[in-house]
C-alpha cells in the first residue's frame, strides 16, 4: 500500500494541471509594433475581430511603438507563454531590426514562437502626387541630378523600407537622405505634402493614397507585379536587375508556449484565413493572405534571419 501522504504527491501535478484553465481564459492581447494607421495595424484588425469570434474572448490590438517594432517584440518575448499575449510581427521587427542591432533586446530565433504566416505584401517605390518623377527612370534620374538631397521615409533603421531603399541605392548608384519614422501611417501623410520625397513601403499602406490621388507609384519590388496595381511594372522592369523584396506578416507568441495553446492559436489562425469573406478584404487591402502549420512558419524565419543577415552586414547597416 502506497502511504496516503506519498500518495498525494504522486497526484499534485495531475491535479495542478485538472485546475490550469484552458486557453483562452480572458481577453488576449495582440501586440503590434508600428503606429495605427500603417499595413501591420490594418492587418491586426481585420484578423482580431474574427480571431475574437473563434476564441470567444475579446482580442484587443495595442499598438507599442519604438525601436523599430522591437518593443512590441520584446514585449511578446517576456510574456506568460500561456498564449493570452501575441505579437503581429513583420519580417522587419521580428528579423532585419534586431539583427542590425549591436546589442538586440531579443533573440528573433529563440525568444518568440512562430505561429502562423499570416500574410505578404510587395512594396511599391512611391512619390507625392506633385513629383516631377512620372516613372521609377525619372526618379532614378532626378535623384542622380541631386546627389543627397532628396530624402526617403522608412519607419525605422533596420526595417523593411530602410532595407529595401538601401538595397535600392546600391543598385542604382543614387545617394538619398534617410528619414525614419515610427509607423506607416505618418509616414504616408507627410509623402503626400511633399515633406519626404520617397517611399518604399508596403502596398497596403500607400495604396489608399494611390488611389486617392494623392500619391504616385512607381514601380512594386517584387519579381510578379501586383493584381491590386497591375498597371505599375516591377523595379527589374523598370531597369534594375535582381530586385526583389516583399513584406510577410507572422503570428508569434512568446518563447515556450505550451503545445496544446500553440496548436489552438493555429487552428484558429488557420480556419480564419481561409474564410473566403476575409481573403477577399485582405486582397482588396493590398495583402496577399497565407497561412500554414508553426512549422512551416518557423522554417521561413530560419531562411529569412540567414538571407537578412547577409544583406544588412553588406549595406553596413548597425542599430547602436
Amino acid at each position: 500500500m502506497i502511504p496516503r501522504r506519498a500518495l498525494s504527491a504522486l497526484l499534485l501535478p495531475a491535479t495542478a494541471a485538472a485546475q490550469e484553465p484552458a486557453f483562452p481564459a480572458r481577453p488576449v492581447t495582440l501586440l503590434v509594433g508600428f503606429a495605427p494607421g500603417g499595413g501591420t495595424d490594418i492587418l491586426a484588425r481585420l484578423l482580431a475581430a474574427r480571431l475574437a469570434e473563434e476564441f470567444g474572448q475579446p482580442v484587443a490590438v495595442e499598438n507599442r511603438t519604438g525601436g523599430g517594432g522591437t518593443i512590441a517584440a520584446l514585449a511578446t518575448a517576456r510574456a506568460r507563454p500561456d498564449g493570452h499575449t501575441a505579437t503581429l510581427g513583420t519580417v522587419s521587427n521580428m528579423v532585419q531590426v534586431p539583427l542590425a542591432m549591436r546589442t538586440p533586446p531579443f533573440d528573433p530565433a529563440r525568444e518568440v514562437t512562430p505561429i502562423a504566416l499570416v500574410a505578404a505584401v510587395p512594396m511599391v517605390v512611391t512619390v507625392p502626387a506633385a513629383s516631377p518623377a512620372r516613372d521609377l527612370a525619372g526618379f532614378i534620374a532626378l535623384a542622380k541630378a541631386q546627389p543627397g538631397r532628396l530624402n526617403f521615409a522608412s519607419n525605422g533603421v533596420g526595417t523593411s523600407q530602410h532595407l529595401a531603399a538601401e538595397l535600392f541605392m546600391q543598385a542604382t548608384g543614387v545617394r538619398m537622405v534617410h528619414v525614419p519614422y515610427r509607423g506607416s501611417g505618418q509616414v504616408v501623410m507627410d509623402l503626400a505634402q511633399g515633406v519626404v520625397d520617397v517611399n518604399f513601403d508596403t502596398l497596403s499602406s500607400v495604396l489608399p493614397g494611390i488611389r486617392q490621388g494623392l500619391l504616385r507609384g512607381l514601380a512594386v519590388t517584387t519579381a510578379r507585379r501586383a493584381a491590386a496595381l497591375p498597371e505599375l511594372p516591377t523595379v527589374v522592369e523598370s531597369g534594375v536587375p535582381g530586385y526583389d523584396l516583399d513584406v510577410w506578416y507572422m503570428l508569434y507568441g512568446p518563447a515556450g508556449l505550451a503545445e496544446p495553446v500553440l496548436r489552438r492559436w493555429s487552428a484558429a489562425a488557420t480556419r480564419v484565413l481561409a474564410e473566403p469573406t476575409l481573403q477577399a478584404r485582405l486582397r482588396e487591402s493590398g495583402f496577399d493572405p497565407a497561412g500554414g502549420t508553426p512549422d512551416e512558419a518557423a522554417s521561413l524565419v530560419r531562411a529569412e534571419i540567414a538571407r537578412y543577415g547577409e544583406a544588412i552586414r553588406r549595406a553596413g547597416i548597425q542599430l547602436d
